[in-house]
């Protein structure tokens, strides 16, 4: 059960009514539980849509950055995030195959040299903080400065996120499989 409340639109100041719409434009309908945590604070929900969208808009691949977020994800054992970047994976190319080996990617076959760099970089990250210089230079010789702070920017961003909804213990919604359920 969640931390704080979900606040539906229904229930809202009439003031917020132009953050849902912003919600429903820019995300998927239901609006997912964590936004719905986040309404109560309407500015920060706000900057943090914005911010968002300024990752999904980088030059890095969509195909790295979702092989990123689902590595944090699993990283840190957030059925949330997990749940809810395996569409935006599809999305971005991966195979339902993949989605299942993220988990274990050091021993696929299903990714390629720089999908496994961008991986270790996001789980080095994300259960350390700080990264080898060997992890780095790993990923780093496959993508420019640009993507290399794009890719740092998602990874961290990310790790926010799964920390924010395990704070606030956002609930799973019903349409989404948990992907730990059987693990």
């Amino acid at each position: 059960m969640a931390r704080v409340p979900y606040l539906l639109r229904e229930d809202a100041d009439e003031s917020l009514k132009p953050l849902y719409d912003r919600l429903e434009t820019e995300r998927k309908v239901p609006t997912a539980n964590i936004f719905l945590a986040l309404t109560h604070a309407p500015a920060q929900l706000d900057a943090f849509l914005t911010y968002a969208n300024s990752l999904r808009a980088a030059d890095l691949s969509p195909r790295l950055r979702e092989l990123a977020i689902l590595t944090v994800g699993h990283a840190t054992r957030s059925a949330y995030e997990v749940a809810h970047h395996q569409s935006h994976g599809l999305k971005a190319g991966l195979t339902e195959e993949q989605l299942a080996s993220v988990a274990d990617f050091e021993h696929s076959g299903l990714f390629d040299e720089t999908e496994k760099a961008v991986m270790r970089l996001a789980r080095e990250s994300t259960l350390r903080v700080d990264v080898s210089e060997e992890t780095w230079q790993a990923a780093a010789a496959h993508l420019t400065s640009r993507q290399m702070v794009e890719l740092s920017l998602s990874i961290a961003w990310y790790n926010s996120g799964v920390r924010i909804m395990g704070l606030l213990d956002i609930d799973l919604e019903d349409n989404y499989p948990d992907p730990f359920a059987h693990s």
